[in-house]
This record gives C-alpha cells, structure tokens and sequence, in this order.
C-alpha cells in the first residue's frame, strides 16, 4: 500500500495462493523477474483490500450505486496509509467495464477487463498521473487545462490524478480554479497530500475530501501475518507486534521494515523473525534491561543505573534510545494504573513487574518521572555527547523520584513525617516550637491559648460563625480568668461584640460572664499565632535540601499551604 509511483511490470494481487515454508526456496528460484519489495507486491487492487477505511469505502460505494459521483477528490492522511492506491481504486472504479465488456461503474472493479489491467500496470491512456512536487508550475497546470477540453481516448473518464498536491505553487493553484469548479463532464480529479493544511481553501471547498485514517496496530498485526504466510516466512507473534508499532499506522513503513526483518532472519540462518531480532534491527532498547534500569532509579541506586546505561551504550543502544524506552514503560505504567494498558508485544514476566510498579507508584510521582524523561529526552537528543547527557539525566531523576509534591511534604512536616523523607531537618530557632514535632496536644498548650481555643470550639459547635470568625482572628487577650475576659480594643470587635459573646458563654456555661475591652499588653490572637507559624513553616521547608533543588529547577515554583492548613486557618 505505497504512494509511490508503480512500474509496468504486472502486480500480484492479494487473492494469490499462499505459499507453505517448504515451497517458498523453489518459488523464490524458479521467479524470473527482479524481486519487488512487499509495498508493491501487495498493494491493494480492490476495495475490500484497503485495510482500515471502511468509511470512506462506504461513502464511494453509496455515491456509486446512486450516481452522485463528485468531479474531484482529495484524499489526505499521513505516509503510506494508501491515497494514491485509493486514487487508482477510483480510477479502475469508474471506468471498469466488467469481464463482459458491458459493465458500469463500480465499487468492485473485475480487474480483467482492459480498463483495470491498464490502469493496474499504469499504462492506461486516460489516466494521467502527475507528480506536484516536480510540476509545480502555472505551465504544467496549463497543459492540463488544455488537455481537459478533448473527450477521453478510450475510457469511461479521463482522471488526472495528482500527487503530493500541496506541493503546486501559489499561482498554479489560481489557474487549476475555474476548470477544478467546472470540469467538463469526461473528467475527474482525484488528489492526494500529506500536508492537507497547505492546500488553499478555495481548492478544498471545490473537493469531496477524504481523511484516510492510520491503520491500528491490531490490523497492521493481522496484515503483516497474512503477508508472511503467503510468502512462507515464520515469525514470532511479538516480532510482528514490534513491527506494527514501529510502523506509527503506515502500512508501507511496515511492509519496509517486514521486508527488512525477513532479509535479516534470512541471513541469520533460521529463517525465523524473532523479536530479539527485530529490536536489534529497529534499535530498540531491550525491555528486561530498560526494566531493570527503572528498578534501579525507583530504587535510588545511582550507581547500578549508571552501569546499567553504559552496558546498554556499549551493546550499540543509542542513549536517546534508553530515554524513550523509560519513557515508554513510565507511560505503560501510568495507563496500567487506570487499567488501560495493553501491549500484546510484552512478555508475562513485564506485565506482572509493570502491575506491580502500578500498585506501589502514585500519579504525582509517575507524572514528574514523566516531566523529566521528556525534559531529558530533548537534551540528550541535542547533546554533543549523548551517554554523558543520558548519565545526568539518570541521576537527576533519581535524585527526585522519592521527592513528595509540595502539598505532600508540608502534610508529611505537619505530622512529623520528617523521618519517611530520610531528610536532616535544621534545627528550629532557639524559642520556637519545631515545626516537625506532633501537633500540639490541648493540654499542652498554654491556659490561656487554651481557654480561647475552648470558646471558639463552642462557637463553632453552635454554629455561629460570625462571632468565631471574630474571636480567631481578632481578639488578643489581656486578662482572662474564670468569667472575665478583657481584649485590646479593635474596631472589628467594636458594637455588640461583647454583648454576644458574654450572652453566648452565660447561656452554655451556666455562669456570669463580663467580656469588654480594657488597657494593657495583649497577646497575640490565634491567627497571629498561626501566622507566625506558618511563616515559620515556610522558612523550615525551604531550607529542606529537597525543596531547595525543586525551587533551584522551578524557580517561579511556590509554596502553597495544604488544603487542611486553608481550612484550618479559615474556620
């Protein structure tokens, strides 16, 4: 299924018989012509063999049978997914006249009449190709505006079918305008591009367009084994597998690698694609040691992943090759944690390790590996010495695999899960509380912190927001003794404050209150004490060595308080 131009040299169907292994020596010497590689030998020369686009398929069938065939196509889609052998479909389609000679236009060209054989072998007179990235010009387009005036030789329809059209020059689009929109009734433009964005709009709107879909792997797979049965080669089902994936949904680029593969095998000896085989051949880092290489940066061991990488180096894996197998598996992973991961390719062994990996990785770190295998990727792709990027960049990653996101490790200082960082923490100022210490027990707070904090719990508790709002944040105490409390006047407490509060305390506590402001030294509220705490926190966590690496690489990162420290300080 290439877009290549074809020789004259008669095509092998795919309907021709298939060959058994012990058959294929003798065929193979007994062929008397050059050998065509598999993109042309199995090229499709029906509709039914156009793997993967049923759609466009069923929409040419309907158009067919219904007479309503539009006077130019455009097929687009990336390489070797099958535009122009869909644009030599049409032109068999259209002019096809049957075994009998009397047939119409069809989705099922007969393929034996004169029409389809000419076509097939590219001779036909009527069916004119172009390639646009070598006639570019006003003057190539103006012969075939010129040519389009006269009635077909001897078909049906006289098809112009033009390849790569993007590739035609600003003014030769204008002068293809006037006779794309009004071509005489003989004629049909069938067009084909890669790059469908570079071809103007004017000409779009003058073309029924098709976008021909990649092919999945799953088809590529299916594809590629019927391939080699005809053509008597054996292979291993993750062989197959590899090629389909490298292909990227071009049927011509794994048809080129399945023909490398089968020359490789060939000349192993065996006669057997295996999948040791084609990694070797495609470059393709080796997934045990990409594994083990993993197992290594999950587990820190700078060293281990440091020998690891150069003995891969010296089996001739590029460093950049080493990368997008990490990234590889850091993505099978993260999909395999949704349960969306599923790569016939692998062995039993590699699915049970990356399930495992799926269980014991959370998303936050799956995701920063991520961020720093892409990172990495760009600058040992760039590198003037890739292994000493690769090596770098090996222990970088390693260095921050176990670093806790931000939120995570303000929750993990809070409760004093200093020691799960296996991080020194600096000593805290001399008259401080050490931010790393369990959280304050009530009875261990002061009295009266902890008189205050007892009000604002049965303000909570009776739901009266307004006065515990007021009371966290507001109120800084200047006496307080069993039903007395005197604040440092402030205007946010002035009005009925007061009042409130000591109706609020006398109704729940069974006892005389007096609440009112008065003179003297006051002591902070429980939000300056908060404050202070944090800012406290702040300073602690950024002297932590990993916080100072994560601000060093993230420069406009900050810190953020948890969502439990929010709601703590905004009750």
């Amino acid at each position: 299924m290439s877009d290549s131009a074809d020789d004259d040299t008669p095509m092998l169907g795919m309907d021709m018989p298939a060959a058994t292994p012990a058959a294929a020596p003798a065929a193979s010497a007994a062929s008397s012509g050059p050998y065509r590689v598999l993109a042309r030998k199995y090229r499709p020369q029906t509709f039914a063999e156009l793997i993967g686009q049923d759609a466009m398929v069923r929409t040419l069938g309907n158009a067919i049978a219904r007479d309503r065939l539009a006077h130019a196509f455009l097929m687009t889609g990336v390489r070797g997914v099958g535009k122009t052998s869909t644009a030599r479909l049409i032109a068999k389609a259209l002019n096809c006249i049957g075994p009998n000679g009397e047939g119409g236009p069809t989705i099922d060209p007969c393929g034996i009449c004169e029409p389809c054989r000419a076509i097939t072998e590219g001779r036909h007179i009527d069916v004119i190709e172009m390639d646009a990235a070598s006639n570019t010009g006003v003057d190539d387009v103006r012969e075939i505006i010129e040519a389009v005036r006269y009635a077909a030789v001897s078909a049906r329809y006289k098809i112009y079918i033009i390849d790569e059209v993007h590739m035609l020059s600003r003014n030769a689009f204008n002068a293809l305008l006037k006779t794309l929109e009004e071509p005489p009734p003989h004629v049909k433009f069938l067009f084909a591009t890669t790059e469908v964005n570079k071809v103007p709009v004017t000409v779009l709107s003058r073309c029924q367009r098709f976008d021909l879909r990649r092919i999945t792997p799953d088809m590529l797979f299916a594809h590629f084994s019927a391939i080699l049965q005809k053509e008597g080669v054996e292979a291993e089902a993750p062989a197959i597998w590899l090629i389909a994936n490298a292909a990227e949904g071009s049927v011509r680029d794994g048809l080129s690698i399945l023909d490398q593969a089968i020359a490789h095998a060939d000349l192993d000896g065996g006669g057997m694609i295996g999948a040791p085989q084609v990694r070797v051949m495609l470059g393709l880092s080796d997934r045990s040691a990409i594994g083990q290489l993993m197992a290594a940066i999950l587990d820190g061991d700078a060293g281990g992943a440091i020998d690891l990488a150069r003995a891969q180096y010296a089996l001739g894996i590029e460093p950049v090759a080493m990368v997008r197998g990490l990234m590889d598996l850091t993505h099978a992973v993260t999909l395999a944690k949704v349960a969306r991961h599923d790569d016939p390719a692998l062995a039993e062994a590699d699915r049970e390790r990356i399930s495992e990996w799926a269980q014991k990785l959370g998303f936050a770190p799956l995701n920063r590996l991520w961020q720093l295998l892409l990172k990495g990727h760009d600058e040992v792709l760039r590198a003037n010495n890739p292994l000493e990027h690769l090596e770098m960049l090996l222990l970088r990653v390693i260095y921050a695999a176990s670093m806790p996101d931000p939120g995570e490790l303000a929750k993990l200082l809070e409760r004093g899960g200093t020691a799960a960082l296996s991080l020194a923490v600096p000593a805290a100022p001399a008259g401080q509380e050490s931010m790393a210490a369990e959280p304050v027990a009530p009875t261990d707070v002061p009295a009266t912190a902890l008189t205050i904090r007892q009000i604002l719990q049965l303000l909570e508790e009776l739901k009266k927001s307004q006065l515990a709002r007021l009371v966290h944040d507001e109120v800084r105490v200047i006496e307080l003794d069993p039903g007395v409390l005197v604040f440092e006047p402030n205007a946010a407490l002035a009005g009925d404050f007061a009042r409130q509060l000591a109706e609020t305390l006398r109704e729940h506590t069974k006892s005389h209150w007096q609440v009112r402001a008065g003179e003297g030294k006051a002591r902070p509220s429980l939000k300056d004490i908060e404050e202070a705490k944090g800012a406290d926190n702040d300073a602690r966590i950024r002297e932590l060595p990993v916080v100072k690496a994560a601000l060093a690489a993230f420069p406009d990162a900050k810190l953020e308080p948890s969502d439990d420290n929010r709601h703590r300080s905004n009750p």
